[in-house]
């Protein structure tokens, strides 16, 4: 054996240097040449080859570098998901909290914490299991306790959480240190959404309490296990905080994010967060009007427009103005409607038209075929219909009116709203559309928080342009059912329908999502039937990124703004070349 390997070693050895050498100088010029030729097409062929098989065995992944900094209006006060109220600490509570589940931008749930989970044959009981090796910033282990505190602390009615009425009827209990297990008292098909609420750590807060947790500095110094942690917080000279700094939490249960830094800064106002992106200060910005987006330099940005499950429309108060009252006044108001010129003028096209209780991509909502014949204004048909019904022209008073009994109507009422460029635009071309087929409008303007302590909530208005926020796996029963006619009920059009109430308890209880699907569109044409309402518009919410980001294009629908955090964990500047083998491990 020992003599065929030296063999076949003097068979195949190389020659040496030396004897490479002497055989160049006994070559002839030409032969040189030639011997140098191919010398160099073999190497630059040897070259090509590894190239290509490089390049065939390599992927771009996502580098773990880079940061993003957003410029936000409002300023935190409580990055607590148990107490938040404002847009700003949701947006803070998004990047370093996470919960059982969390949104995608898909409109999606996806399992954040959690492991798994099981849903009960009759819908009373949900379950939950949490992954392994699930950590704080601080070290110590997520356990059931951590969940279970923080229901119990926002179901506690001295916390006068925010979240306290989405978990009325729900008791939730530790089954083991990884098990969590909720139980109803009645079926409640949106109930996963519950799931997202973010998690706050029992062993931080258990000695602080209930009393004591809203002035806690906890607040502004959260410890959540979302894709980010807290690493510096500025304040100016007043003591007033100016920006955070937050550092990629590598504990984080989707995975290590790609984004090494995100820094927030806080404007009061839109004018001077406009100023900030103009100057450079700030790459990012959100919740900016199309009349702001026109103005700015946008070449170095990429505009996001996202879908929100928000419902725009003029809820009429029946009680309030008797004229309304009546069918052929409330369909003539909806014919004389021309969305695309709201859409157009007030939202430079960022939006989209309503004839439905749900805006498209909404669960439930009604396909476009089946919401055609109300998007465009018909004055003319408007105009013929009110006077079929009998009513006249009083020239004197330039207003229509109609004789009934003893009653003399009179097509007069008014429009209240907030204080919003958007809606106290959008209520005066209702009003010039209106007064087009002779009725007489008045648009009152009031203050967002008088509108709803004086005006919403003790119901004093003849009709109402406001907004509702449905959700993404939408439950209409706070706006819609007949129970909900009265504060702290949300059923502004004071809508009363004994069908309409019985398909939205029965698609609250109904497990089966195409069941539930159907539930919501039969009520939406009952409700489109009755017009207790008029839908106006679904508008966009705009986002600005800078083009260098990456990782984002999944970003299509939210159900709040904080959401358009929901995937940041994925969003990166740069990428890295590594062997497909070791790309899974990389991401």
């Amino acid at each position: 054996m020992e003599k065929v390997i030296k063999i076949l070693k003097k068979r195949i050895a190389l020659p040496s240097l030396e004897e490479v050498v002497f055989v160049l100088r006994k070559m002839l010029l030409w032969e040189k040449l030639l011997f140098l030729f191919l010398a160099v097409s073999f190497a630059a062929a040897s070259l090509s080859i590894i190239w290509k098989l490089n390049n065939n065995l390599m992927v771009d992944v996502p580098a773990r570098s880079g940061s993003l900094t957003e410029g936000i209006i409002g300023t935190p006060r409580f990055i607590n998901p148990v107490l938040a109220i404002s847009d700003a600490d949701r947006d803070l509570i998004a990047l370093t909290y996470s919960g059982l589940l969390r949104p995608d931008n898909d409109g999606e749930l996806i399992k954040d914490m959690a492991e798994n989970y099981e849903i009960s044959a009759d819908g009373l009981t949900y379950t939950f299991t949490l992954k392994e090796k699930l950590y704080w910033p601080d070290g110590e282990p997520i356990t059931a306790d951590d969940v279970v505190f923080t229901i119990q602390r926002l179901k506690d009615p001295a916390m006068k959480s925010p979240k306290r009425g989405s978990w009325e009827g729900v008791e939730v209990e530790k089954t083991s240190d990884k098990t969590i297990r909720f139980s109803l008292k009645k079926p409640y098909a949106p109930f996963l959404e519950n799931a997202t609420i973010g998690i706050i750590p029992n062993h931080v807060w258990k000695d602080i309490s209930v009393e004591q947790m809203a002035s806690s500095e906890m607040n502004i110094k959260p410890m959540g296990s979302g894709p980010y942690k807290i690493a510096k917080i500025k304040r100016n000279s007043l003591g007033i905080i100016v920006s955070y700094e937050l550092s990629a939490n590598n504990n984080f249960a989707l995975g290590k994010p790609n984004l090494k830094k995100i820094v927030l800064k806080f404007y009061p106002s839109e004018k001077e967060l406009l100023s900030a992106y103009q100057k450079g200060e700030v790459e990012s910005m959100n919740a900016i009007t199309p009349q702001v987006l026109e103005k700015i330099k946008t070449e170095n940005s990429e505009i996001k427009s996202l879908n929100l499950p928000r419902v725009f429309g003029v809820f009429f108060n029946q009680n309030s103005a008797q004229v309304l009252a009546r069918k052929e006044v409330r369909q003539a108001l909806n014919m004389a409607v021309d969305r695309e010129k709201i859409i157009d003028r007030v939202f430079k096209g960022y939006g989209s038209g309503l004839a439905y209780a749900l805006p498209q991509g909404t669960f439930g909502a009604i396909a476009p075929d089946l919401a055609t014949g109300e998007e465009k204004a018909q004055v003319e048909k408007a105009k013929h219909l009110l006077e079929e019904n009998g009513w006249k022209m009083n020239n004197e008073g330039k207003v229509l009116e109609k004789k009934a009994g003893k009653e003399l109507y009179k097509l007069s009422f008014s429009i209240s709203t907030s204080d919003s460029p958007e809606l106290k635009e959008t209520a005066y071309l209702l009003k010039e559309m209106w007064e087009e087929i002779g009725a007489k409008v008045e648009v009152k303007i009031f203050e967002i928080g008088d509108l709803n302590q004086s005006v919403i909530r003790p119901r004093k208005y003849e009709t109402l342009l406001f907004g509702q926020i449905v959700g993404r796996d939408p439950d209409l029963f706070a706006f819609w059912h007949s129970s909900q006619r009265n504060d702290p009920g949300l059923n502004v059009a004071l809508y009363a329908n004994i069908k309409a109430d019985r398909l939205l308890e029965e698609a609250r209880a109904t497990q089966d999502p195409a069941e539930r699907s159907k539930q919501y569109e039969d009520f939406q044409k009952e409700v489109a039937g009755d017009i207790p309402a008029i839908f106006l518009f679904s508008p966009k919410f705009i986002y600005i990124l800078p083009k260098s980001l990456k990782g984002d294009d999944d970003m299509e629908n939210a159900t709040v703004p904080s959401e358009r955090f929901a995937s940041i964990y994925k969003w990166h500047k740069e990428t890295d070349k590594v062997w497909k083998i070791f790309a899974k491990e990389t991401n």
